[in-house]
């Protein structure tokens, strides 16, 4: 207990707190840390400098300059993000749009199209040179069960899904 107290009443643990905080600008808590002493000790020794209150200003102002210069960091990111999104969107769009388009022509063309797009959903029939859904998938009746006149059938290869 007596080294705690000798330690507190050091004149060179004062002027070391006072260093920290005024000439290095530490946080209290920092220096309570730094050199094991209480912050309450750290806080009482602060406040009876003349500095004190210069200095707590100033740290003040420069809390709020690093404040607004987070918001807008923030703010500018956020905008970025919304903008980036709405091109995402708007591409989206345009890419659906063509889709459709490119869905509602002529049956014939609509069926070879849907297909394209469903390659794997579909058997190559020698015989009539056709493609025939598989059987074991249950279809709506929108979805053509064979699409005649295909000449090669391999090069109908597309992975893509349409939707």
């Amino acid at each position: 207990m007596r080294k705690i107290k000798h330690k507190l009443d050091s004149r060179g643990t004062k002027d070391k707190i006072i260093e920290l905080f005024f000439t290095k600008h530490l946080k209290p808590v920092d220096i309570a840390n730094k050199l094991k002493v209480g912050m309450p000790y750290i806080t009482k020794i602060i406040q009876k400098d003349s500095r004190y209150i210069r200095e707590k200003e100033t740290r003040r102002q420069e809390n709020k300059e690093k404040s607004k210069t987070q918001k807008r960091i923030y703010a500018q990111n956020r905008r970025k993000k919304e903008k980036e999104e709405k091109q995402e969107y708007q591409k989206l769009l345009v890419q659906i749009n063509r889709d459709n388009e490119y869905l509602s022509t002529k049956k014939k063309e609509n069926d070879l199209q849907f297909v394209n797009c469903n390659r794997s959903a579909y058997d190559y029939d020698k015989n009539s040179s056709d493609l025939v859904l598989k059987a074991n998938i249950n279809a709506g009746y929108a979805v053509p069960k064979r699409v005649s006149n295909i000449v090669n059938p391999n090069m109908i290869k597309s992975n893509k899904i349409c939707v």
